[in-house]
């Protein structure tokens, strides 16, 4: 690996967006951190809280993670607030609801500290647990957008769904994020490839949550919602 920070600033910020994941986040923030220690990086665990009604806020804070607050609702509205707010200089970003393993980054780390500028899971290369992702999803929504997506912003990524992702953080908050929803993920994907970034695309094993919840995820409503980006984005 070449590219570690040498200052002072953390090297890595590992960022969660949460809603309501008080069954999970403790695993989560637990599983992150043990990644910092057991690698020895200089890093942070940050929860961008989406407005929880829960006791998530109160199980970050006790388990050590830094948490801040997005009132504005939505997927891509954590995740912008998240980035902005992150001290690292690489961030990996994921779901706190157990479906990713945070204690095994080793290959997304590695990837960014040797010149990627951003990295993205392959679930369908890494594996994807019985009842991890919905038949429809797998076969037919997340295939049929990423066949999209490659065409619409010329990119080689197969998996424009897969939430586990790393990226620079200072490239990060130079794009021209707009949008609020779950489209950003196809979003963040159209502007590091335009912005003629390093992109690679690394397995990523997806697991059943350990303790499942009502999805966030409005499948039809938010597929065309990244439709929509893919198809008259201008």
């Amino acid at each position: 690996m070449t590219n570690r920070p040498t200052s002072a600033q953390p090297e890595l910020t590992i960022l969660m967006p949460c809603l309501n994941e008080e069954e999970n986040i403790a695993y989560a923030i637990r599983s992150a951190m043990k990644f910092l220690s057991e690698n020895k990086i200089h890093g942070e665990v940050l929860i961008a809280d989406n407005q929880s009604s829960d006791a998530s806020v109160k199980i970050a804070m006790q388990e050590g993670a830094r948490v801040i607050s997005e009132p504005v609702p939505g997927y891509g509205s954590t995740l912008r607030a998240g980035i902005n707010a992150a001290k690292g200089t690489y961030i990996i970003m994921g779901d706190c609801d157990s479906t990713y393993d945070f204690a095994n980054l080793t290959s997304f780390w590695e990837a960014l500290c040797s010149g990627a500028d951003f990295v993205i899971g392959n679930r369908f290369a890494g594996g994807i647990e019985k009842g991890a992702m919905p038949f429809s999803h797998r076969f037919i929504g997340v295939p049929v957008l990423s066949f999209l997506g490659r065409i619409r912003f010329k990119t080689k990524v197969k998996d424009f769904h897969c939430g586990l992702r790393g990226f620079r953080s200072d490239i990060a908050r130079s794009l021209p994020f707009q949008t609020t929803g779950m489209e950003f993920a196809t979003e963040m994907i159209a502007l590091f490839a335009s912005s003629e970034a390093t992109i690679k695309e690394v397995p990523t094993a997806l697991k059943v949550s350990q303790n499942p919840r009502r999805p966030h995820l409005k499948a039809v409503r938010d597929g065309l919602r990244h439709l929509k980006y893919i198809l008259f984005l201008k």
